[in-house]
């Protein structure tokens, strides 16, 4: 499950402390997980049903160098953080999944609440998050179908110059930060890319004129970079421009750009999805210079919300 490092303007609590929150929110999902699971194995249990085998492939993932360092100096008390998923949740998922299938969906759904509010409140300050991303089939596909160990900026505003800037999406895997754009529509649609201001979508219905999305990729990718080179890191950018459902022409493109459809899609994706290294000192050192040059809007948390972060 990838990591929510930025929302939008939200404040992030990955913004006080990334080499804190990143390692952390492993621990806290294998954690979660357990206790979910022994919950809910103990519920079949007492019914007499058959519990089936666990097979979760994140289940087997390698502690990080940063998550071993920090184990000596953690308390043996409940954290702030392990209050983000209540034993009261917990004990709602186990009671209301059918089979192990479902208890994962549940969890997942849990977790992904989870994130939002990690990507929208530290301690002291919070962001009101529009309703929408709670339904955001694109964030979610980012949050459930990759590795705890990929870290995503989700359309975060930077400040360049004094100016905000809305980009796409920052994808952060332990070897590459990926600079993403969709440009999907109807199913099998063909997409003929140039390098014009316009590029062509060619459906059932006909066809229609969309902005070329690499001239934002462009500009994702500079931003990107320039912050990089102030802080002397050497960490691979790479620009892809995405269509699940159909199909891209890219014969008259600008070269530079991933072009990924339907006929590739999977590669890429196994890809991504199966590189099982953890996370990087690099990786954590470029997130962090990012957050850093990122615009948040927030404000400071009622009485009752800080008390209860506090717990």
């Amino acid at each position: 499950m990838g990591q929510l490092i930025k929302l939008q303007d939200y404040i992030s609590r990955y913004e006080t402390d990334v080499y804190h929150y990143a390692p952390e929110f492993i621990r806290l999902k294998k954690k979660q997980w357990e206790q979910t699971k022994e919950q809910w194995e103990t519920g079949r249990r007492n019914n007499a049903a058959p519990v089936q085998e666990e097979t979760w492939e994140w289940l087997l993932e390698k502690p990080s160098l940063l998550e071993r360092m920090k184990k000596w100096v953690r308390r043996s008390s409940v954290s702030e953080d392990d209050e983000d998923v209540s034993s009261a949740d917990k004990n709602d998922i186990a009671i209301k999944a059918a089979n192990i299938d479902e208890l994962k969906m549940l969890f997942l759904e849990e977790l992904f609440h989870m994130q939002l509010k990690w990507a929208s409140s530290t301690a002291w300050y919070e962001s009101n998050v529009e309703s929408k991303f709670y339904y955001d089939e694109t964030l979610k596909y980012f949050l459930q179908r990759f590795p705890d160990t990929d870290l995503c900026l989700y359309k975060p505003v930077f400040l360049v110059k004094n100016a905000r800037v809305e980009l796409d999406i920052l994808l952060l895997s332990p070897t590459t930060t990926w600079c993403i754009t969709f440009v999907e529509g109807e199913k099998d649609n063909i997409i003929i890319a140039s390098s014009d201001r316009f590029w062509t979508e060619i459906t059932k219905r006909g066809e229609r004129r969309r902005i070329n999305p690499v001239i934002a990729l462009q500009r994702m990718e500079k931003i990107v970079v320039d912050i990089y080179k102030r802080y002397h890191i050497d960490f691979p950018v790479r620009k892809a421009v995405i269509n699940r459902y159909g199909y891209i022409d890219d014969r008259h493109s600008l070269s530079g750009v991933q072009y990924i459809d339907k006929r590739n899609y999977a590669r890429w994706f196994s890809a991504l999805r199966e590189l099982t290294l953890p996370l990087k000192h690099v990786q954590l050192k470029a997130a962090s210079s990012l957050l850093s040059h990122c615009y948040s809007h927030y404000d400071i948390r009622t009485a009752w919300n800080t008390d209860e972060e506090k717990v």
